[in-house]
């Protein structure tokens, strides 16, 4: 599936609607209302806003009409170390098909933000003011449906660092066409996310209880050849380890041919990484698998009913065990109530 999540977008749209509903009040001398009115913002640059406020020859005439305005714009993100998770972990989520899907935990940043108010005189600065500080405490949390097709509505932290003024006069300072603008600084603690894969269900589980192997059973290593030399000898003792008296596993040699290893009286574990060395004849190998003669004591197979079950879903699950006693299979089914929560690692494994 694709990467992008529109992650950025969506932190940046909602950083805008914070701040689209701003009404202005202005009053007559008497306190009566004179005005009222939603201020407008849009995402821009403070250099870009001014530069178009200024642009204009009948400033003076007009910026009261164009005054106050809001724009904002996100200025920079960095990682934040104090909030990373475990990488390795995956979220499971249900997909439109009859199956799961996956995705990995995500990394954090930081997103820098600059809200600016652009306003000719300080009665409407000190309203608009008042009304943003009163919600940031100094952070204020959003919640952000981050990605849909997982179920992930996360809720960011969203916090003031500091405000600044800037008072921009058009001609010299004696004039009294001047846009007084404020720039509040924020910081948005969020996160970004990767690639949702798709995740198949294991629906039937089948479990085989062999006996242990015994000294007496003959065990069979496929050796390397091309990672050895030498020729084992009959009878003869080989080992894992720096030497004999120390060996982490040894056994005798039944037979060897064509690369095949027969031993018996085994102890210890062999590892297929370390080679195994004849005791008498040095000969030395690793090997790359192997097979004995076991002994089925018991099988158990454990199916979901009903066999669609998906991710989340409430089912039941049959457990069939059949036990080799005296010869005869025992057969001993069972069923039991569960709920797949694909989200819990322990049950997790119990699909498995």
């Amino acid at each position: 599936m694709a990467t992008y999540n529109r992650v950025i977008r969506k932190l940046v749209v909602a950083f805008g609607d914070l701040f689209k509903d701003i009404t202005l009040v202005r009053y007559n001398p008497d306190e009566t209302e004179s005005e009222r009115f939603v201020i407008p913002i849009t995402y821009a640059t403070k250099e870009l806003y001014v530069q178009r406020l200024q642009g204009d020859p009948d400033l003076d005439k007009r910026v009261q009409m164009t005054l106050p305005r809001l724009s904002y714009e996100m200025s920079g993100f960095t990682y934040d170390a104090t909030r990373k998770q475990n990488t390795n972990i995956r979220n499971v989520g249900v997909s439109n098909s009859n199956g799961a899907i996956a995705q990995y935990n995500p990394v954090p940043y930081n997103f820098d933000f600059k809200l600016y108010l652009y306003v000719r005189n300080i009665e409407d600065a000190s309203q608009v003011l008042e009304h943003v500080l009163s919600y940031f405490t100094p952070d204020y949390t959003i919640k952000l449906n981050m990605i849909p097709e997982m179920g992930i509505v996360r809720e960011v932290p969203i916090l003031l660092n500091g405000t600044e003024q800037d008072i921009v006069y058009e001609g010299n300072r004696d004039s009294d066409t001047r846009m007084i603008v404020w720039t509040l600084n924020f910081t948005a603690k969020a996160y970004i996310y990767g690639s949702i894969s798709s995740v198949g269900l294991i629906k039937t589980s089948i479990t085989n209880i062999l006996n242990d192997i015994s000294p007496s059973d003959s065990v069979i290593l496929n050796m390397t050849l091309t990672n050895g030399v030498g020729n084992y000898k009959l009878g003869e003792t080989v080992y894992q380890g720096y030497n004999l008296s120390t060996a982490t596993a040894s056994g005798e040699v039944e037979s060897w041919t064509n690369g095949r290893l027969t031993l018996t009286n085994v102890s210890g574990n062999f590892i297929s990484s370390r080679p195994i060395i004849g005791s008498s004849t040095n000969a030395n190998y690793t090997f790359e698998s192997y097979q004995f003669t076991p002994v089925d004591l018991a099988k158990v197979i454990v199916v979901p009913n009903p066999t669609t079950a998906n991710v989340n879903d409430s089912y039941t699950y049959t457990t069939i065990i059949s036990e080799s006693a005296n010869g005869a299979n025992v057969v001993i089914p069972s069923t039991t109530s569960y709920i797949i929560d694909l989200n819990t690692e322990n049950k997790y494994i119990d699909l498995l």
